[in-house]
């Protein structure tokens, strides 16, 4: 799903700030994040950046601390300390201009089931304030761009579970964001629906120049032309591009590098290039 906290008044607005440097200005940026959950520290000043047009993978175990920080990102927790800005735009203090730029899936699905494929995203599109003329149009560009228009009248109980996970993709992007964070969004799927998930929205990171945050657990799913942040017990314990990433653990591969940074010692997340 996405967040409800977009405003709606303004589709016409620009996508980053309006300033000179504004081709440097992250799509995200994390600054000192920690969060508790009373004396349970879930993040630890969690620092890193998600540049615009690029595929970011946070990479961690069940319980990292992936969810919370989506969580906190998209303000369905206040943030207790540090800062979260979305293409300069501070999450606590300008909610609405940060989150009209991100779209979201998150790991349970919210689709519904009783209504068609085109219902759910016109309900989407009223909640953001998009006409219905308008969200008809972006719908159908949205469900041909994902490759399900030809189910767009079927309910959406009737699709497969990769065809609802393309469906909330298509859903998270209706409002036109710049970012896009995806929680576990491969979770259920077989191997093919899953490799399909992924061709679809790194084909949205090449043609459109999105920017992408992809939470996953699974090695498989990090490709040596991504950025890397490996999230562990609530601490970032390396970022950077893949290559450098693998390097300096002294490792082979995105596996071996994960298990050297976490001492971790089951293979939980499969192999990867």
């Amino acid at each position: 799903m996405t967040t409800s906290a977009a405003p709606t008044a303004d589709h016409n607005a620009p996508d980053v700030p309006d300033r000179p440097d504004a081709a440097r200005v992250p799509a995200l940026s994390i600054s000192d994040v920690s969060h508790s959950y009373g004396p349970r520290r879930a993040l630890i000043d969690i620092n890193f950046t998600v540049a615009p047009g690029s595929f970011t993978a946070l990479l961690g175990l069940n319980g990292a601390g992936k969810s919370t920080l989506f969580s906190l990102v998209t303000r369905l927790f206040g943030i207790q300390s540090g800062q979260i800005g979305i293409f300069g735009h501070d999450v606590g203090r300008a909610p609405g201009e940060a989150l009209r730029l991100l779209g979201v899936v998150f790991q349970p699905r919210t689709l519904d089931l009783d209504l068609s494929v085109t219902q759910n995203l016109l309900y989407h599109a009223a909640l953001h304030g998009i006409g219905r003329r308008d969200a008809r149009l972006r719908s159908g560009e949205v469900l041909t761009r994902l490759g399900l228009a030809d189910r767009a009248g079927s309910k959406v109980r009737d699709l497969s579970g990769g065809q609802m996970r393309r469906l909330e993709i298509a859903r998270a992007l209706l409002h036109r964001p710049r970012l896009l964070l995806l929680d576990e969004a491969t979770v259920g799927l077989d191997v093919k629906a899953r490799a399909d998930i992924l061709g679809h929205v790194r084909q949205l990171v090449a043609e459109q120049g999105i920017g992408v945050l992809w939470a996953t657990h699974l090695f498989d799913e990090v490709i040596a032309s991504d950025d890397l942040v490996v999230l562990h017990q609530g601490q970032v314990l390396a970022q950077g591009p893949v290559a450098r990433v693998i390097a300096e653990t002294g490792a082979d591969n995105v596996n071996s590098a994960f298990m050297r940074l976490t001492g971790a010692t089951a293979n939980v997340g499969g192999t990867s290039p």
